[in-house]
């Protein structure tokens, strides 16, 4: 028996006894037996009653809850959804797998030094002054000792993405020369999908105005650098005087082209404009050994801008051997190809005159005497002048 039915049970029998035990009286064998049957007939039914309630309490609000529409059809109602209800969005159909075969990776265009070599290769053209041996259709490079006159690997290439395809292209510079200067082009070089090696482009080529390329790198985001000059040292011309200058190149999925750094060397900050006059060169008598002692006096204005630290002075090989005045106090160095005597030094916008001697020798060849100034530094290393041609004079000889 469950503890609801014993409650209830318990129930009955407390409110029977209050109700009849007062009036009752002992009665005998039979009565008391019959007693007992109908005390439990009651309890039977009592307990049907309440076993009954306990499961259909439960099954009830199960129901109630549980309760569907009435299937039938009935007036159509629209509902409308309110602020906080929203509209379930179908379930998208899973997605058709892609029968399209997949992108093959990038070449890799990593290509060595001795790759590059033994490769045919179609280069750019080459400046319009370079000689016919600077050729570009199935070109097989040179290395850079070899000195004819075809075109040449210089140093060892260097690499990068350079066009964002996640593989690597190789660059490197390349010259061809044309007397003791050369004409130079840094290239780009990748692999086609057959694995040959190809010519991607041109970064930046030798011309008119930036006659040198000296070095390059390759960044991290596939930019190149590369380092340039406006002249090229070779002759009389030496290696500390050509402006420099780091340019940048990019791919533009085309060509390369410029994306920072100057676009033009202009006037070169380091010279300065000297200007030279002269008087007479004064012939004097000849001694008794049949010497003869030269004289002039010299001029020499800086027009700035920049101050000189030294002026130097050549071309006495046209007058004879220095003998006094203020050479006497000279250094003489090579300076240009030739001996010069170096003096002091002369600031933007000053002006110093000198008398010169000279044990007068003219040369046996027809040649006037003349003289040259020129600017050094504190090195003693020689400079060009913004205007050469006011830089060296003729002398007009007397006596």
């Amino acid at each position: 028996m469950t503890e609801l039915e014993d409650v209830l049970v318990s129930g009955e029998f407390a409110a029977f006894r209050e109700a009849y035990a007062p009036a009752v009286h002992p009665a005998g064998t039979t009565a008391v037996r019959e007693t007992v049957r109908r005390r439990r007939r009651r309890t039977a039914v009592v307990t049907a009653a309440a076993v009954v309630l306990a499961v259909a309490v439960p099954v009830g609000a199960n129901a109630a809850l549980n309760r569907r529409p009435d299937p039938r059809p009935g007036p159509a109602q629209t509902a409308t959804p309110g602020p906080s209800e929203t509209t379930a969005s179908p379930t998208p159909p899973p997605p058709t797998p892609s029968t399209a075969s997949p992108t093959p990776p990038a070449p890799d265009g990593r290509i060595t030094r001795s790759q590059l070599l033994a490769a045919r290769l179609d280069l750019p053209t080459w400046p319009g002054y370079a000689p016919k041996t600077c050729v570009n259709d199935n070109v097989r490079l040179r290395s850079a000792a070899e000195s004819d006159s075809a075109p040449r690997l210089l140093a060892d290439p260097s690499y990068g993405d350079l066009d964002g395809d996640g593989a690597t292209e190789t660059v490197a510079l390349v010259a061809c020369r044309y007397g003791e200067a050369s004409a130079k082009q840094v290239l780009a070089f990748d692999r086609d999908a057959a694995g040959r090696i190809v010519t991607m482009g041109r970064v930046v080529g030798t011309h008119e105005g930036m006659d040198d390329i000296t070095d390059l790198s390759v960044q991290d985001d596939g930019r190149i650098r590369a380092y340039v000059a406006d002249i090229q040292p070779c002759c009389s011309t030496p290696e500390w005087s050509p402006q420099r200058q780091w340019r940048t190149y990019a791919w533009t999925g085309e060509r390369f082209t410029q994306t920072a750094g100057p676009t033009k060397f202009g006037v070169d900050p380091r010279l300065t404009d000297l200007t030279l006059t002269a008087g007479d060169l004064v012939i004097g008598p000849a001694d008794t050994k049949g010497n003869r002692i030269a004289t002039v006096t010299v001029t020499v204005v800086n027009k700035g801008p920049v101050d000189v630290p030294v002026l130097g002075f050549s071309d006495f090989y046209t007058i004879g051997k220095p003998a006094g005045g203020d050479l006497s106090r000279c250094r003489t160095v090579l300076s240009d190809g030739s001996d010069a005597c170096l003096l002091d030094g002369l600031p933007a916008g000053k002006r110093k005159t000198y008398t010169f001697l000279f044990r007068y020798d003219p040369p046996e060849v027809d040649i006037r005497p003349a003289l040259r100034v020129v600017h050094h530094d504190s090195q003693q290393r020689w400079w060009g002048d913004l205007t050469f041609k006011d830089n060296r004079v003729e002398l007009r000889t007397a006596g």
